[in-house]
């Protein structure tokens, strides 16, 4: 049965719309307007369009982060996808760890991401959950009333090499880089982060859980659920990513079907600042990086099936002997 972690007041957060203007040279954003409260937000988040995809100002509802997160398990490095039922899109999809950015950090919104994580991206042991570090900042343990944490055995965050393209907050530049690109389906502005979690060598038979909050009547809910894990690994090889899904529960790979998934928009083609589709397909994107999709997993029943088909053919050749 899933535990419920914590609950919280959604009207507490707040969140400012945008003035955003871009140029082939960079992209910048500053607030408008009155702070807005979740569903103020929502109600925002309508289909905008431009002209040129490249040059443009226009004011969108919110600012979003996401954070492309390589996750470094036993020598090997793998991107870290979450599962979520969208309920503003009517949809489920594998994304990005994500939010939305408040109001008070629309200036560092780095801070944002990294508490994302510590949110989405449970790491367990027998010991205990895993606290982590982002350079010499400790991550919040978001569910410690609910979640013993380790502190003594963190894992580590750094971040990567950013984009090419800066992105400005006002006149302040954020120096980590990240991507930036205009979701016009929803009006938002998303930034994705690159960074790496490395898992200390010390820490044995991990699993790995995905904890989203949900909307639960006038209440946020975040429940962690073992039978779902929702977390999933795409293992990398030289740095590009392959057509495989895992989910990781003490210390073993568990191979995840792919059958009928989509991915967020995130993974759709970026043209020029903007972003036109709400989500792409697994074969499409798969396609669209030239990558040969993996054999699907078989499910015990599907091998038992295999296997019995397979005694009654040997029965058969041994009785027309």
């Amino acid at each position: 049965m899933p535990r419920t972690l914590i609950r919280k007041n959604p009207s507490n957060f707040k969140t400012l719309p945008l003035f955003v203007e871009a140029t082939p040279e960079g992209l910048s954003y500053q607030s408008v307007g009155m702070p807005l409260n979740f569903a103020q937000t929502l109600q925002r988040r309508k289909p905008v369009s431009v002209a040129d995809s490249e040059r443009f100002a226009l004011e969108l509802a919110n600012l979003g982060v996401s954070v492309r997160l390589t996750l470094h398990w036993q020598n090997r490095d793998y991107w870290v996808l979450v599962r979520q039922r969208r309920q503003d899109r009517g949809d489920v999809v594998l994304k990005l760890i994500s939010g939305y950015v408040p109001a008070h950090e629309l200036n560092i919104p780095l801070h944002t991401a990294i508490q994302e994580i510590a949110e989405e991206c449970l790491l367990e042991t027998p010991e205990g959950w895993l606290g982590g570090r982002f350079n010499d900042t400790w991550l919040p343990a978001p569910y410690s009333a609910a979640l013993h944490y380790r502190e003594a055995l963190p894992f580590r965050l750094t971040p990567l090499s950013g984009s090419a393209r800066p992105v400005r907050c006002a006149n302040l530049q954020l120096l980590e880089r990240p991507r930036a690109y205009v979701h016009l389906p929803t009006a938002s502005l998303q930034l994705i982060y690159d960074l790496r979690l490395e898992v200390p060598k010390e820490a044995k038979s991990l699993s790995l859980f995905h904890v989203d909050e949900r909307l639960e009547g006038d209440q946020l809910v975040a429940r962690l659920d073992r039978k779902r894990p929702d977390l999933y690994l795409m293992p990398l090889k030289d740095g590009a990513p392959t057509a495989e899904l895992f989910t990781l529960k003490r210390d073993k790979l568990i191979p995840a079907s792919t059958r009928g998934i989509h991915l967020a928009e995130s993974f759709a083609t970026q043209q020029g600042w903007v972003v036109h589709d709400e989500r792409i397909r697994w074969k499409d994107w798969l396609v669209q990086q030239g990558l040969t999709p993996a054999k699907a997993p078989r499910t015990g029943l599907k091998q038992l099936s295999i296997k019995a088909l397979r005694l009654v053919g040997l029965g058969r050749k041994r009785a027309s002997r």
